[in-house]
């Protein structure tokens, strides 16, 4: 059996669900294109190929490993992009949380039901229809649930906007002794302006710090909560390329040991001043696709 615990993003990873880029099919046509920065791949003929995605999230895999991390992978669904396994679903302390995400991705749920037989049925949530939410935008920390969402009144027409208000509300009742704290996020067709999801512009690393990107953010004084809530001399603020290019989408496989895109010089650099070991890793064909290390895992267990 597999004890669910996730209670923050960093502590020590025991076993993690890795999506896999084998058979992700064809390249999509501009109006399949879930996200901006896609669509501009798309238009560009820069839009990644498998066997690079392969190779990348390969090399990611052995760092889990080298590790002792328990690496879970779906089942392949012929001709189906599974790359992002936070978007599926997701685990707060010792619960399961089914994502409802974009209809057409429903399938990418049922190539992980090999990995629920491990998990008591009891611990597994469907949230109810109206309740839209992704992975990447769901952050336990401790006592709080930090959650990316987006309440204005165009939100049935923005692709871009994954989780709703009703999302906040049914994690809020599901997890009564937690504080939650939501945040608006920057939507957007435009790639560069565009927060998908709440780690596509903050994570925090180790015990106290973060990456943060204040653009991201439409409310300033909830991007100010954050800068408090951290400390100024504990946060990498990164830049608008620097977002787009998704530094904040790295992935901590413990409170010292983060996981980070081999290109992101001046944030390793500033990782290791801090003292993390850093596993830099190939992963810029993958971010193409607006996700990186973060958004291919779901973890499952932490100490």
């Amino acid at each position: 059996m597999l004890h669910l615990n996730i209670k923050d993003e960093t502590s020590r990873l025991k076993a993690v669900l890795l999506g896999t880029a084998e058979s992700c099919g064809p390249v999509p046509k501009p109006e399949e294109a879930y996200d901006p920065k896609s669509l501009e791949h798309i238009l560009a003929g820069t839009y990644p190929k498998e066997v690079d995605m392969i190779q990348e999230m390969d090399a990611f895999s052995k760092v889990l490993q080298k590790h002792g991390v328990e690496v879970f992978r779906p089942e392949v669904l012929p001709d189906c992009n599974q790359i992002f396994s936070r978007d599926i679903a997701f685990v707060i302390e010792n619960k399961l949380i089914k994502a409802n995400i974009l209809p057409d991705r429903e399938k990418e749920f049922e190539a992980i039901l090999h990995v629920l037989e491990y998990i008591a049925p009891e611990h597994i949530l469907n949230a109810p229809e109206e309740v839209h939410v992704e992975g990447g935008d769901v952050m336990p920390w401790n006592e709080y649930i930090f959650i990316g969402t987006y309440t204005a009144k165009d939100y049935p027409d923005r692709i871009t906007a994954r989780t709703n208000k009703q999302a906040v509300d049914f994690i809020s009742e599901q997890f009564p002794d937690k504080k939650i704290k939501s945040f608006e996020l920057r939507k957007s067709t435009n790639a560069r302006e565009n927060a998908l999801h709440l780690d596509c512009c903050f994570q925090p690393v180790g015990r106290n710090k973060a990456i943060l990107h204040k653009n991201g953010f439409l409310v300033e004084e909830e991007y100010q909560w954050l800068v408090d809530f951290f400390g100024k001399e504990n946060i990498f603020e990164i830049t608008a390329d620097e977002m787009y290019q998704m530094f904040s989408n790295v992935f901590s496989i413990s409170p010292e040991v983060v996981v980070s895109e081999q290109h992101f010089t001046r944030l390793n650099n500033w990782l290791r001043a801090q003292g993390f070991t850093v596993e830099e890793v190939p992963y810029a064909e993958i971010a193409k696709q607006e996700g990186l290390l973060r958004c291919s895992t779901l973890p499952l267990v932490r100490e």
